[in-house]
């Protein structure tokens, strides 16, 4: 795992990656640092995080789409297979060095505060948690980024899904509320929900039955719910989505609480994902 990890870091250095992605993660905090620290003068340095959210929408594809999908296209991947480690330590030590070069421009960011403290009053308990609720959301972002490139051998492809998924995850909750909050309009939504889960999991496994049948069951239940239930259904769409979003849950931090469930959340998402990156190396180990 220590030589994918250093193999992976050498790569990254040795490109361009790693110092766009710094120029990007330091650019727009630094903007949002302008627009309420100095033109507004406002000494909360965690709105600047809030501001800065919406980068994870381009930064965490552009880190990510390259890490497996480049060895695929490259068929360097069955060299990874060759080497006498697991793939759980090859996806452990690539995701590694992607939160090395993320935690680079995060250790600038962690500057900020302690300068502004110096011309003012800032709430540097508060800055300081939500600098640490930036990091695990985004060690969460990266590791959904990793399981999407370890879909595709295309990386244009594997950027473009992550953009969508990481805005739609941003724009949820908003996105929700369009939709009627009536109990049909919410059944509705869910269901379209599962059949994108399905996608999923067809992809994952190649396996229609599977696929279907987690949709015909999960549909039912939903159906079944919904027949002696209705009112379960009235506005339960946006308590999902609220639920479900990952930044949702960091303007949480941003408001002066630190809520360990959202850590625990954040954590439980990464381990999900990077477990179904080695299932997805797995199931192309033995095809």
């Amino acid at each position: 795992m220590i030589a994918v990890l250093k193999h992976e870091l050498r790569m990254y250095f040795h490109s361009l990656t790693a110092y766009v992605f710094g120029a990007f993660l330091l650019a727009f905090v630094g903007i949002g640092s302008m627009l309420y620290n100095l033109q507004a003068a406002v000494s909360n340095f965690e709105f600047v995080l809030s501001f800065g959210c919406l980068v994870f929408v381009v930064i965490v594809p552009i880190l990510t789409m390259r890490v497996i999908a480049e060895e695929r296209k490259q068929k360097t991947d069955q060299l990874l297979y060759s080497l006498p480690i697991t793939t759980t330590q090859v996806i452990l030590g690539k995701y590694l060095a992607l939160l090395v070069v993320y935690l680079i421009p995060l250790c600038v960011i962690c500057l900020y505060p302690l300068i502004f403290s110096q011309f003012g009053d800032v709430y540097l308990l508060t800055s300081y948690g939500s600098i640490f609720a930036f990091f695990v959301m985004g060690a969460a972002l990266i590791a959904l980024g990793v399981f999407i490139s370890s879909l595709t051998d295309n990386q244009s492809f594997a950027a473009g899904i992550g953009i969508a998924v990481i805005l739609f995850n941003y724009y949820s909750v908003s996105l929700s509320e369009y939709v009627s909050s009536t109990a049909l309009g919410s059944v509705i939504a869910l269901c379209v929900l599962v059949f994108g889960v399905g996608g999923v999991i067809y992809g994952l496994t190649k396996n229609e039955n599977l696929a279907y049948g987690f949709c015909f069951l999960l549909i039912m239940v939903i159906l079944l719910v919904y027949f002696f239930d209705t009112g379960r259904f009235e506005g339960l769409l946006p308590g999902i989505m609220a639920k479900l979003s990952l930044f949702e849950r960091f303007y949480v931090f941003v408001n002066g609480v630190f809520d360990v469930t959202a850590l625990v959340y954040y954590a439980a998402v990464a381990v999900f994902f990077l477990f179904l990156s080695v299932q997805s190396l797995e199931k192309r180990r033995y095809n």
